[in-house]
This record gives C-alpha cells, sequence and structure tokens, in this order.
C-alpha cells in the first residue's frame, strides 16, 4: 500500500519491507518502526451508517481497540474516504458536514484520543447530483486535527465512479504526504 511504504520509507532511510529502524522508532533510538493498518472500509455506505451506535461504526471502534489492545501500538490516524453515497440524495448531502464532524467527535471519544488526526478525501466523483455540497462540508469541516486531501482531478476507473488503480496509488501517495508534515509540524514532547 502506498501510504504504508511512504511512511515506513520516511523512517529511514533503509528500512526494511514490514519495519524500519530510525529517529522516529518505537520509543528509542533503534527501535524498529512498525506500521499496521486497520482496515474497515465498506463501500456503498452513507455517512449515516458510520454513526455512533451503528454496525459500522462501533465494528470500527472494536477493530481498533483490538489493534491497539496489550501494546499493539497507537492509533496514529483516521484515513476517511467516504461519500459518494451521500450525494444521492440532497438530505444526505445537506447534513453530510455535520455528521462529519459527528463522527469525527465521538471517535476521538470513544478511542480516548481527543486529538486524533483524521484525514479526509475529498470526492473524486459521486452517484449523484449533489456531489458539489458533499465536497463543500468535506472542505469546511471545522475541526483541530481533521485534514482535507482532495481527490478531484485523479483518474477514474471505467465506471466513473471509483479511482482508477493508478489514482487509488497516487491518493496514497497524498495521504502519506499529508501524514508526514501533520507529524513534523508537532511538537514531539505533547
Amino acid at each position: 500500500m502506498p501510504f504504508a511504504h511512504r511512511v515506513l520509507l520516511s523512517s529511514s532511510p533503509n528500512p526494511a519491507p514490514s519495519s524500519v529502524s530510525g529517529p522516529t522508532g518505537g520509543g528509542g533510538k533503534g527501535e524498529p518502526v512498525v506500521l499496521g493498518l486497520v482496515p474497515c472500509a465498506v463501500g456503498g455506505t452513507r455517512i449515516w451508517m458510520w454513526a455512533r451506535g451503528q454496525p459500522l461504526y462501533e465494528a470500527a471502534v472494536a477493530r481498533t481497540r483490538a489493534a491497539v489492545a496489550d501494546g499493539g501500538g497507537a492509533l496514529g490516524a483516521v484515513l476517511w474516504f467516504q461519500g459518494e453515497s451521500d450525494t444521492i440524495e440532497a438530505d444526505d448531502a445537506r447534513s453530510y458536514g455535520g455528521k462529519m464532524e459527528r463522527l469525527v467527535a465521538d471517535l476521538r471519544a470513544d478511542l480516548g484520543l481527543p486529538s486524533l488526526l483524521v484525514i479526509q478525501v475529498g470526492l473524486a466523483s459521486g452517484e449523484g447530483n449533489y456531489t458539489d455540497i458533499v465536497r463543500e462540508a468535506q472542505q469546511n469541516v471545522s475541526l483541530p486535527n481533521v485534514i482535507y486531501v482532495d481527490a478531484m482531478g485523479l483518474p477514474l476507473s471505467d465506471d466513473q465512479l471509483h479511482l482508477s488503480t493508478e489514482a487509488q496509488l497516487q491518493l496514497g501517495e497524498m495521504l502519506a504526504q499529508a501524514y508526514l508534515e501533520f507529524n513534523s509540524s508537532r511538537d514531539p514532547n505533547l
């Protein structure tokens, strides 16, 4: 995955495929950095399906907790790419921003990470006529530590909805760059 590969490469000039050693390593000099991804994606969903109490939300929180349990690591960010189905109905599109802000607040509360980084991908396409409304809502999320990465203009696959393989690889690089820039600007003593 381009995101993981790019983050690992940034940690050391000579990374191994699954871990690297470097100054940003585990807890001390020369300790390996291990990057884990917790996949929770489900295609064709609307944002309300990811609200606290809904099965998708509860499963995502449970998977994340399990991934970091017993010293399994720390959650560094949520990569959020969702919204094409919210472009079908005007009401869904208009309510997207508030639901996204609620989702971020709930994830931060339920995971005990009030400053959790959320990197949201701006839609490149949509299933309905309200793509611009959802994109505007994504751009205007007004919470700290929420970064917007725009997928508009990346090549689409033949279905004109999903990103092409080439575009997915490029988006992975874009997400990694956003993550690395965010972390390089943070005070390591916080």
